[in-house]
Parts: structure tokens; C-alpha cells; sequence
């Protein structure tokens, strides 16, 4: 094997990895791979406890390494151990800039989610067709910035008509049971 084939291959592989993560969400669960920053080697954490050695910085080592040390093998007549420690400083240039955007951009404005995140008592919302008595319907509603759907049931048995504004009262087994806006007793 020759040092560009090396080269090409270490490429080739952090750009088809990057490519797989972007479509996977960085999960593969083929036989349980997590790609993202769950993916911890070695001992070290850093910020928001995420390892600065993980698959997304992996990849970009890959990436920057082979790339480079292609092109300064291919196109320059530099001696085999000075590409040999330019690529790998350039693979590790891309990898911390890699870190540095998950752990100052990405992580700090994550947080897991609590139930009274996802409660929707007490949630406005509006019909998406009528609910009758004993029937099924579907509220829309906004949370967490997100647009989302319930089943509803009438809470008080009345018709309520499409485009209805209504608070959910309870929620009990996958339904929100709802009141017409108009109708509470504030």
C-alpha cells in the first residue's frame, strides 16, 4: 500500500462516516452505534461533559488527515514524515474546530426535556373538525415552539364546532379532554 492510498482511504472513510452521520442523526443502531457525543474514548471530558476524543471529532480527523496528507503526497515533493505530521496536525486542527462548535455552540443551548415541559393541561388550542358527543376529534396546539396534535374529546359532552378555541382540562390515556374557551368560568 502506498502512502496515497493511505491518504485517500483515511478520506474516503471520514467523509463516508460524516455523510452516514448526517443521515443517521449520528445513531446507527446495527448493531448499537452511537456516533454523536455519546461516543466517549478514553477518560477525559470536557465541556458539558462531552469527550473531545468522540465520532464527530474522529471524523473530521479522518477527513482533515487524509485530505491532506493526499494533496501534500500527490502535488508536493515533501519527504513522507513531514506530510506524515502536517496531515496529522491538520487532522487535529479539524477535529478541535469540530469540538469547539459542539461544545460551544451545540451543547450549551441543549437540555432534556421534563414533563411539565410536554403537560398539556391547561394548553389553548383549536379543533380540526367538530367534536361531537362521545367522538373523537384532534386539537392542534403550540409547545415548546413546535406545532403540535392531540386526540380530544368534548370534557362537558357539548358540540363544539371546527376551528373552536379550547383549553384542555385533562388528559388521561392519549386523550385531551377540552371545554370551549368561551366557556370556562374564569
Amino acid at each position: 500500500m502506498t502512502w496515497e492510498i493511505f491518504y485517500l482511504a483515511c478520506f474516503i472513510l471520514g467523509l463516508l462516516l460524516c455523510v452516514l452521520s448526517l443521515f443517521t442523526g449520528g445513531h446507527m443502531h446495527g448493531g448499537h452505534f452511537h456516533f454523536g457525543h455519546h461516543t466517549h474514548v478514553g477518560h477525559s471530558h470536557a465541556a458539558n461533559g462531552v469527550s473531545p476524543i468522540n465520532g464527530f471529532t474522529i471524523t473530521a480527523f479522518l477527513c482533515w488527515f487524509g485530505g491532506m496528507g493526499y494533496l501534500l503526497r500527490t502535488h508536493t515533493g515533501l519527504f513522507a514524515p513531514l506530510v506524515l505530521l502536517l496531515s496529522s496536525l491538520s487532522g487535529i486542527a479539524g477535529g478541535a474546530l469540530i469540538f469547539w462548535f459542539i461544545a460551544s455552540v451545540l451543547l450549551p443551548r441543549e437540555r432534556e426535556l421534563t414533563a411539565e415541559d410536554t403537560q398539556i393541561t391547561g394548553v389553548v388550542g383549536r379543533l380540526t373538525g367538530p367534536l361531537t358527543p362521545g367522538a373523537t376529534g384532534e386539537i392542534i396546539y403550540t409547545q415548546l415552539g413546535a406545532r403540535r396534535s392531540a386526540p380530544a374529546r368534548s370534557e362537558d359532552g357539548k358540540t363544539l364546532d371546527r376551528g373552536s378555541e379550547v383549553v384542555v382540562l385533562r388528559y388521561e390515556r392519549g386523550i385531551a379532554y377540552v371545554r370551549a374557551w368561551h366557556d370556562l368560568d374564569l
